[in-house]
């Protein structure tokens, strides 16, 4: 993470553009026993809603290091919690 900021990080694409992402919210699950990370660039897709990533990482690791989500599974325990969050949001 960035600037003191625990809210961004800057990831070097393949071509070397910086490119800077908001963290949205972590969480750690006891089904898998990994710690989730779900995070934008702010960008919107044609429907008009903001693009957000998921990734694994290491919460307690020295640097932020991204891995990929394995299985359907873990999917559906971010799409169920994004779901979640989205729901409580638009009642309030």
């Amino acid at each position: 993470m960035n600037n003191g900021n625990e809210r961004y990080f800057t990831v070097t694409d393949a071509s070397g553009k910086s490119i800077e992402y908001e963290i949205l919210f972590t969480f750690d699950s006891d089904e898998t026993k990994k710690s989730y990370i779900v995070f934008t660039d702010n960008n919107k897709d044609k429907d008009g809603s903001i693009i957000t990533y998921a990734a694994t990482y290491d919460k307690d690791g020295e640097k932020l290091e991204l891995k990929d989500i394995e299985t359907e599974r873990e999917w559906s325990l971010i799409e169920t919690i994004l779901s979640q969050i989205e729901e409580k949001t638009s009642g309030e």
